[in-house]
């Protein structure tokens, strides 16, 4: 079967791309290929801004009671083809069809919590402030903002971009990663049958070119990006140097520190699950294991190579299976590079998953788990970010090493401690410079009512995604003092007025 052309959609329809320029969209678990998308040039960035510019200021006033009804029912529309989004995010992306809908139910989250935002945009008001004098503000939207979305979760960041960019009255512009864009176009589609206006949400496809646009157009007011960090930080830089709001997450190297009293078996369970599941294509992935102790350390690994050893790798549409292909084979090399690499170090390979084939399926991005021990921190394994399904073992001799490793790396996004010891576990909280924290809890990404983010070199900008900091990275603050008059003629006062 021949490729299928993808469009763009701008406006409330869908627009073929005129750059002449196209990508590959693989199907991962076959390798083949699947569609083309079209890669926009600057001029179709600037088409989109225009769309959207000429749309956002009726949507902006359209009061939020009734912009939160259009996201109860794109919300029930989400549930309504969670299915058809699921398969078609695991034949883009090769995320198991559970993980699929794990991905989406994320973000409608973020969607339902929109629906409250009558609530999240009322502002504050004094009465009697002074003589006469009332003070109040109010929350009002920045106008056309974008967002440039990676490619492991096609459809849960997006929505944590638009969603609270469009409850708050914002057109917005997503960029989404060109190696699974279907998703994202059929939520454009959702959201139009929801009822929101053309023009509001737009979906332009693209590369670097593209996002260098959205970065330097004088149209878009505020961007939000997820992605590696050195593009995070490139594109905070660059979109700050052009006026824009920017809020950019980068990569993660995410500890989970197993102390001695852990219930062995379920720190081992929890790693399992959070090291290989998507295939560790997540930026909240724990991709080292820091056992506290020798006696800890043993007793995990004896733990852990079963459980990987034991692991099922499968066609994304398997029941069956615990995690399906990585996104693409340029992908798959790098993360084989990455095993490489560690074993050339001095790291102890103890499972090997580089020459997992998959049966029926020779062309597919698949790859086995892997596991390596007495990994040190001078190692490129331990400070570079792998996004694939390898674990390492970082022994640590106690706590206090434990806490100053996950203190100490660059990366910054997530962090888990596996105690019953309550005294650690809040010491653990308290101390521990990270900016997502779980006890006992192995992926610890916050509901959509709180804020997402990490710190160090995996967060650049002052605000969140979604929670309370979404709603303020998509609005500006605007403060009004008034007074009417009462008959009191006060003349001319020169100095700075005061409450005193």
């Amino acid at each position: 079967m021949a490729p299928t052309t993808l469009t763009h959609f701008i406006g409330g329809e869908k627009i073929a791309g005129t750059s002449n320029r196209f990508a590959d969209v693989f199907e991962p678990m076959t390798g083949d290929v699947t569609a083309r998308v079209p890669l926009a040039n600057a001029a179709e960035v600037r088409h989109a801004v225009e769309v959207a510019n000429a749309a956002q200021p009726r949507w902006a006033d359209t009061n939020p009671q009734r912009r939160a009804r259009v996201f109860m029912r794109f919300v029930e529309l989400l549930n309504r083809h969670a299915d058809e989004i699921a398969h078609l995010m695991s034949r883009e992306h090769g995320k198991t069809i559970p993980d699929s809908h794990g991905d989406l139910q994320r973000g409608l989250e973020v969607a339902e919590f929109c629906i409250g935002i009558p609530h999240l945009l009322k502002g504050e008001f004094t009465e009697g402030a002074g003589p006469g004098i009332d003070i109040y503000s109010m929350r009002q939207p920045l106008g056309v903002v974008a967002g440039i979305t990676p490619f492991n979760f096609p459809a849960m960041i997006p929505l944590w971009k638009a969603a609270p960019a469009i409850a708050c009255g914002n057109a917005f512009i997503l960029k989404p990663s060109e190696r699974d864009p279907s998703v994202p176009l059929m939520l454009a589609e959702l959201f139009l049958e929801a009822g929101l206006p053309k023009g509001i949400f737009n979906v332009v496809n693209g590369d670097k070119e593209a996002v260098d646009a959205i970065l330097d157009d004088p149209g878009i007011a505020a961007v939000g990006f997820v992605g590696s960090s050195d593009i995070a930080q490139y594109v905070y830089a660059r979109g700050a140097a052009n006026g824009k709001r920017v809020q950019a997450f980068g990569g993660a190297k995410n500890h989970m520190i197993v102390m001695p009293d852990a219930d062995m078996d379920m720190a081992a369970d929890a790693l399992i699950g959070a090291a290989f599941g998507s295939a560790g294509e997540r930026c909240m992935a724990i991709s080292v294991a820091v056992p506290v102790g020798e006696g800890a350390a043993e007793a995990l690994r004896g733990k852990l190579v079963p459980k990987i050893e034991s692991l099922k790798v499968g066609p994304s549409t398997s029941p069956d299976a615990d995690f399906g292909p990585l996104v693409t084979r340029a992908h798959l090399e790098r993360v084989r590079n990455y095993v490489d690499i560690g074993v050339g170090e001095g790291a102890e390979l103890v499972v090997d998953g580089r020459g997992f084939k998959m049966q029926g399926y020779e062309n597919g991005f698949y790859m086995g788990g892997c596991l390596f021990d007495r990994v040190r921190t001078d190692m490129r394994i331990y400070k570079e970010e792998i996004f694939g399904p390898v674990l390492s073992i970082l022994r640590a001799a106690d706590y206090a090493e434990a806490l100053a490793l996950a203190n100490s790396h660059e990366y910054a996004n997530g962090v888990a401690i596996y105690t019953r010891d309550g005294d650690a576990a809040r010491d653990f909280a308290a101390k521990v410079e990270v900016g997502m924290v779980g006890i006992n809890v192995p992926i610890p990404v916050p509901l959509a009512y709180y804020t997402f983010g990490g710190w160090r070199r995996s967060g650049f900008g002052d605000l969140n995604q979604h929670g309370a900091d979404g709603i303020r990275f998509y609005t500006r603050t605007k403060t009004v003092t008034s007074r009417w008059p009462t008959g009191v003629k006060e003349g001319a006062q020169f100095a700075m007025p005061t409450m005193k």
